[in-house]
């Protein structure tokens, strides 16, 4: 039995591997591999499938809303925050906040974009949205929840626990907006994070 499964979910190759050298012929240069150890093969086999999609029931269209998220730093007082714009019920919310989180700080804008994002499923559940379609820059916002990424850092395990208590309330949809590329919402939020740093 092996002591170790090594599960690819984005290489060459995907599927489980009994050695390290094995797994690295599938990921090593392979832009943007996903991949992760496990004792147990079954663990190995959910990480290589995804999070099981469960069955859903029908969400209505008051239950359904839009947030885009951006975060920004500024490296002389060394704070970060984040820009948000929520569209619920043919509304826009606009917020933004600095953030505190010393255990983030290092991690600059993209600690911004994590309390976004927190923010933004949190401010869901309170509203009594059941889906929300989110929208970031920084591939991680999705990555720690779901797994793909391990939360090494005290800041990104707060995130990840917080959105797991989220999950079974609130569906998120996460897509990864391209940086700076004209999307009219996407540039909103990006000068809302600034202004709360008193960046313009």
């Amino acid at each position: 039995m092996p002591s170790k499964f090594y599960a690819v979910r984005k290489g060459r190759k995907t599927g489980i591997f009994l050695s390290w050298a094995e797994c690295q012929t599938q990921i090593k240069g392979f832009s943007g591999a996903e991949y992760k150890s496990f004792m147990t093969k079954q663990e190995a086999m959910d990480y290589v499938i995804g999070e099981k999609q469960v069955e859903r029931e029908p969400v209505a269209d008051f239950e359904k809303a839009i947030a885009y998220v951006d975060g920004s730093y500024n490296v002389h007082t060394k704070e970060y925050s984040f820009g948000a714009v929520l569209l619920h019920m043919g509304k826009e919310y606009e917020y933004s906040e600095k953030g505190t989180d010393a255990s983030l700080a290092d991690m600059r804008n993209v600690a911004g974009e994590i309390l976004g994002a927190r923010r933004m499923m949190e401010l869901s559940v309170e509203k009594n949205i059941k889906e929300l379609d989110l929208y970031y820059d920084y591939e991680g916002i999705e990555k720690w929840c779901t797994g793909a990424w391990q939360a090494k850092k005290e800041g990104t395990q707060a995130y990840r626990d917080a959105y797991n208590t989220m999950k079974t309330k609130l569906y998120v949809n996460f897509h990864k907006v391209a940086a700076h590329t004209g999307v009219e919402l996407n540039e909103r939020v990006d000068q809302l994070a600034k202004k709360a740093l008193g960046i313009v």
